[in-house]
C-alpha cells in the first residue's frame, strides 16, 4: 500500500477544500454583518418558531461549524484514503461514503451536546446565582476541557489521527460498506482528539469566531503540525487556569432569560 506525497494528500480533496473555505466564508459573513444569532446553538428553540426548524436551522448550522472547525485537521487523512481507493471498481462512491462515517459521528455529538445544553440551559434558569455568573460555566467547561488534554484517551486518539497511514494500514479493506466503517471508526477517533475543545464551542456559542478561529488552528495543529502532540499538556494547563480565572475573578452579570 504505497504512501501519498505529503503536498499531493493535502491537495487530493479540491471539493473538501471547497467546503471547507465556503464555511469560513459564511462564518466571517455572519459575524461582520451581524447576523451570527441564526447559526448560534442558543437560538435552538426560538418563541415563534416551529421546534423542527430551529432543530434544523440547528443542524445546518452545525454542518457548516464542523465543515470550519473539523474538515481541515482531517485533510491528510480524506488525501490518503482518496489515494489508497483509487484502485477501487467505484473509487467515487467508496470515498463518499467514507465522509458520511465523519458526517454521521459529528452529527450524532452535534445532536447530544445540543440536547445536554438544553437540559443545563433549563437547569440554570432556575438558579438566580448561576444564572447570573455565566462564567462559572464557561469557566468549568474550560477546565474540563483542560483536564482532557492531560488524559491517555487524547493521547490514543490523537495517535491514531497523526498517523492518518498507520490507520489505513490497519483498517483499509475494499468496498463501500468497508469505506463506511472506516470513516466511521476514524471519525470517533477525531471526535476523542477534540470532543472537549468542541464543548467550548456550545459554552461560548458555537458562532462565536473569536474562540472558533483559535481552536480550529489548535485543532489542526495538534494533528497535524510537526509538534503537534507536545503543545497538548501545556494547552490544557492554559485552559485550565484560564477557566479559573473566569470563576474566580469575574463578577455577576445581568440575566438574559431564554423562553422556549
Amino acid at each position: 500500500m504505497a504512501q501519498a506525497p505529503a503536498r499531493r494528500v493535502w491537495r487530493a480533496s479540491p471539493l473538501v477544500l471547497t467546503a471547507i473555505l465556503l464555511a469560513w466564508a459564511l462564518a466571517l459573513a455572519s459575524e461582520f454583518t451581524g447576523t451570527p444569532g441564526w447559526v448560534h446553538h442558543h437560538h435552538l428553540l426560538t418563541p415563534g418558531m416551529a421546534a423542527w426548524a430551529s432543530v434544523g436551522l440547528f443542524l445546518a448550522a452545525w454542518q457548516i461549524h464542523i465543515a470550519a472547525m473539523m474538515l481541515p485537521s482531517t485533510l491528510p487523512m480524506i488525501g490518503h484514503f482518496r489515494h489508497m481507493a483509487a484502485a477501487q471498481p467505484h473509487p467515487v462512491a467508496a470515498r463518499s461514503v467514507f465522509l458520511v462515517g465523519y458526517l454521521i459521528v459529528w452529527t450524532g455529538f452535534g445532536i447530544a451536546a445540543s440536547l445536554a445544553y438544553l437540559g443545563v440551559h433549563a437547569v440554570v434558569e432556575q438558579w438566580h446565582w448561576l444564572a447570573s455568573r455565566p462564567q462559572v460555566g464557561v469557566g468549568g467547561v474550560l477546565i474540563l476541557a483542560g483536564a482532557f488534554q492531560f488524559s491517555g484517551l487524547k493521547d490514543r486518539c490523537m495517535e491514531k489521527c497523526r498517523h492518518p497511514v498507520a490507520f489505513l494500514m490497519a483498517h483499509y479493506q475494499r468496498g463501500i460498506p468497508a469505506a463506511l466503517r472506516v470513516g466511521l471508526r476514524h471519525g470517533l477517533f477525531c471526535l476523542g482528539c477534540c470532543w472537549a475543545l468542541m464543548l467550548v464551542m456550545f459554552a461560548v456559542g458555537i458562532a462565536n469566531l473569536a474562540w472558533m478561529a483559535p481552536l480550529a488552528l489548535l485543532m489542526l495543529y495538534e494533528k497535524t503540525g510537526k509538534a503537534g502532540d507536545r503543545i497538548v499538556r501545556p494547552v490544557g494547563m492554559v485552559l485550565i487556569l484560564l477557566g479559573l480565572a473566569m470563576m474566580l475573578f469575574m463578577g455577576p452579570m445581568p440575566v438574559e432569560h431564554h423562553h422556549g
